[in-house]
């Protein structure tokens, strides 16, 4: 894969605050620090240890990631699954594969895995450490846009040059770049969803010791699809543990995570497949998460040019697209390669209007399109149902016929579906945000 271009030291270098190191703060951080900016991240957590569950790196991150230096820690850590197959919820009858290995790979120049997220959070950390500083146990209580700063609990006034919102979907950040008609319209609290996931992790081993659902390791992803719910199974950590999400109906509208009811659990999917069942036996414990939502946002930039958001802080995602790590980790690649250009600091604002304006499209599109498949995989039995299942099963079968070899016409409704769905894949996978940066520094950035 070709080379960062971030290699060089920039002509000018900032004094960078990041505020959060998750994944997307961590990124930013690494990017901007390689491109020669001094960074100071701030986390109110005390430590920085194993949390997540398990998620997916699709291709249009891990392009970015192998870029990186980091392809060989993650060969270390992932899965490589070879496809991705939604069942009816009730027998598991498969409604559509999707290939996820080396067809991917192939179609859109980057592989797929599945990872844990700590992992890749440890990846990340233990790049990011020796090049910026990070204050662990400091939790940012206020944001001066005007001269930069960020001011934490403890009294102490940190200031630099942009502050960067990486702090998720309470973001403390965005309180000062939200105007205040959009404070108004409620976009600074997030709203419940009405929906909730209960998350766990199964030792792979007792799957492997049923016939009935060791396929399950080596078989990718399984996605069973029903009525108001759905549950997606696949392996994670070198396939030695099981990662399991379950979203339902949420049973109450509390907005902080908590331990499951393990009985509660199982009796949202008492109708589901009995393999489905048999796995959800074998759950010891779980964390129950309430899935929490906020209208996309006018601005991610506060007009002083020196504070912006990055992530969940201005595009949190339900997890219905698997997109969520992935647009937070494409905000930093761009954010990364556009500061990479500065010579002066009253470049400042016009840098990060570009950043706006080549992430906001897509990221918000992301976001709307995760709500839309909520409601798509959660279609209760009837007509409506029945016609998504069909155009699965019909797009299916129109890819293994072309696989085959065989000639399929145009107009077939498999084929457009199939067409259709590629055409989607494609604008999702194939991005290369470091690509789009380049495009726009040929078109504006070219003379300076």
């Amino acid at each position: 894969m070709a080379s960062s271009s971030l290699t060089t030291t920039p002509k000018l270098s900032l004094d960078i605050i990041i505020v959060g190191a998750g994944i997307g703060g961590l990124t930013v951080a690494h990017r901007l620090a390689t491109a020669g900016h001094k960074v100071t991240v701030i986390e109110g957590a005390q430590t920085l240890g194993e949390i997540g569950a398990g998620m997916l790196l699709s291709p249009n991150v891990t392009r970015l990631l192998w870029r990186w230096g980091f392809g060989e820690k993650l060969k270390e850590v992932i899965t490589v699954q070879m496809g991705l197959t939604y069942r009816r919820y009730e027998n598991g009858e498969v409604l559509t594969s999707i290939p996820l290995g080396e067809l991917a790979e192939k179609e859109f120049g980057a592989p797929t895995y599945m990872i844990h997220r700590a992992d890749l959070h440890h990846i990340l950390l233990s790049a990011v450490q020796p090049l910026v500083t990070i204050k662990l146990g400091s939790k940012a209580t206020g944001i001066d846009p005007n001269i930069a700063s960020v001011t934490l609990a403890s009294g102490e006034i940190v200031e630099g040059d942009l502050v960067i919102g990486a702090d998720g979907l309470r973001s403390k950040v965005l309180e000062v770049v939200l105007p205040p008609e959009e404070q108004k319209l409620g976009k600074l609290d997030p709203t419940h969803t009405g929906d909730a996931a209960y998350r766990t992790l199964i030792p792979s081993d007792y799957l492997l010791a049923d016939p009935e659902l060791r396929d399950f390791i080596q078989d990718g992803v399984n996605i069973w699809i029903g009525p108001k719910r759905h549950l997606v199974g696949y392996a994670v950590r070198r396939s030695e543990l099981y990662n399991l999400v379950m979203l339902h109906i949420a049973r109450d509208a509390d907005q902080a995570a908590k331990a499951a009811d393990l009985e509660a659990m199982k009796a949202e999917f008492a109708n589901f497949d009995p393999r489905a069942q048999k796995i959800l036996s074998l759950v010891s414990s779980a964390t129950l998460w309430p899935l929490l939502d906020r209208d996309p946002l006018t601005s991610w930039v506060h007009e002083s040019g020196k504070v912006c958001l990055l992530g969940d802080a201005c595009h949190p995602m339900l997890p219905y697209r698997a997109q969520g790590a992935a647009m937070a980790i494409e905000d930093a690649a761009v954010l990364g390669s556009l500061l990479s250009y500065i010579t002066h600091k009253s470049q400042l604002p016009e840098l990060l209007k570009a950043y706006q304006d080549l992430r906001h499209a897509r990221a918000t599109d992301n976001q709307l399109g995760s709500r839309l498949n909520q409601k798509v995989l959660h279609l209760a039995d009837g007509p409506e149902q029945e016609a998504r299942d069909a155009a699965m099963k019909s797009a299916m079968e129109a890819g293994l016929d072309i696989a085959k070899g065989m000639s399929i016409g145009e107009d077939e409704p498999g084929f457009k579906i199939l067409k259709d769905e590629r055409e989607k894949s494609r604008w999702a996978y194939g991005y290369d945000a470091e690509a789009d940066v380049e495009s726009w520094r040929e078109k504006n950035w070219q003379l300076r």
